[in-house]
């Protein structure tokens, strides 16, 4: 199945066909900005990545990690015949292992001898949550969820049905060495009860960090910013904080497994008396917007200096523009903004529920 993807309005584009001759060229790595550092991909890929839980350094490239800034991206292989493609395969596959930990988290055991299982049941878990299984039924009729739908409120619920939670959590624990504090799959799905709003909740344990993440999956990389931007003004108040964290203490008080270290510390730090300039200082927010890409059509190979030129300023662009409409009220919160443009994010989307609703069968 193709994408048109790029384009803003429902349908497809069964004849589209990337284009990818673009040849190397002999200007200075990033002169298109002097204030970028003149760092090559390959030397990254080589001495600065983690080899974290999932693996995902195989898969998925961190070129650029700064305080307030990560970047990622999927690179290209060659075919028997030497035909250049977009490693669509490992990054479904990838996002596959971590399913079961995102849908469970600590709260049911997965081990070599019930890993199976445990994949199947995961999937299960997830598409009892309605938002997924309508967010399916439309990818797989040949639809796909706009940037603008026509009423924000169901474009919100849909989005939940379309994996950047998913992509939050592994970035999360293999590219920031985090811990999830509870998996709200998991307590929805056993419990039926009210789950916390923010996408991620996850613990650094040595620093005694407590992340609390959003994630944004849209075409077009801009307005998954804007979305971003419109999450933090609305959830990084005292009345939101509160709520949630009324919910999420509740949640880690019933946990009767006793995996997570210094349990009463996350219970105190969220606890509605402390104040908020004492949390602030204890709290990061990772800002995740995955995206569709004109460049994994442009290019076929990452290690272009074209190609890396032209990422760089796109990631660049998208920091600044978040940067100028960022303004939240509170001047004490430690965001990092994650940028992770893709091939098409309507194809990962329509892959991965391709993948996962089979796995329901395995």
């Amino acid at each position: 199945m193709g994408f048109d993807c790029l384009s803003q309005s429902k349908g497809l584009l069964s004849s589209y066909k990337p284009t990818c001759k673009e040849g190397r060229i002999s200007v200075p790595l990033y002169s298109r900005n002097k204030f970028w550092p003149k760092l090559k991909f390959s030397s990254l890929i080589s001495s600065g990545m983690k080899n974290g839980l999932f693996g995902a350094n195989k898969v998925i490239i961190e070129p650029i990690s700064e305080a307030h800034l990560r970047t990622y991206f999927v690179g290209f292989d060659s075919d028997d015949n030497g035909n250049r493609y977009y490693r669509w395969e490992p990054l479904v596959n990838l996002l596959q292992n971590v399913i079961p930990e995102f849908a469970f988290a600590h709260h049911v055991a997965i081990n070599k001898l019930n890993a199976v299982e445990r994949v199947r049941e995961a999937a299960r878990a997830i598409y009892k949550i309605k938002e997924f299984d309508d967010a399916r039924l439309i990818y797989e009729n040949g639809g796909f969820i706009a940037d603008d739908d026509e009423t924000k409120k169901a474009k919100k619920k849909l989005e939940r049905g379309e994996f950047g939670e998913l992509i939050l959590h592994l970035l999360l624990r293999d590219y920031c060495e985090t811990v999830p504090l509870l998996s709200k799959i998991f307590f929805k799905d056993s419990f039926g009860s009210a789950v916390h709003g923010f996408d991620a909740v996850h613990i650094e344990p040595q620093t005694k960090t407590l992340w609390l993440g959003e994630s944004k999956l849209y075409i077009n990389g801009k307005k998954g910013i804007k979305s971003l931007i419109e999450d933090i003004k609305g959830h990084f108040n005292m009345d939101y904080l509160h709520d949630e964290f009324s919910i999420v203490t509740r949640k880690v008080e019933s946990d009767q497994t006793n995996i997570i270290k210094d349990r009463d510390y996350w219970i105190d730090l969220m606890d509605k008396n402390t104040k908020l300039d004492d949390l602030f200082k204890s709290v990061k927010i990772p800002l995740l917007c995955t995206y569709t890409s004109k460049n994994f059509s442009k290019y076929d190979d990452e290690n272009l200096q074209e190609f890396i030129c032209d990422y760089q300023e796109e990631v660049q662009n998208l920091k600044q523009y978040f940067d100028d409409n960022c303004k939240p009220s509170r001047t004490d919160l430690d965001i990092i903004l994650l940028l992770f443009p893709v091939k098409c994010k309507n194809e990962l989307v329509f892959r991965m529920h391709k993948k996962l609703y089979s796995l329901q069968n395995i």
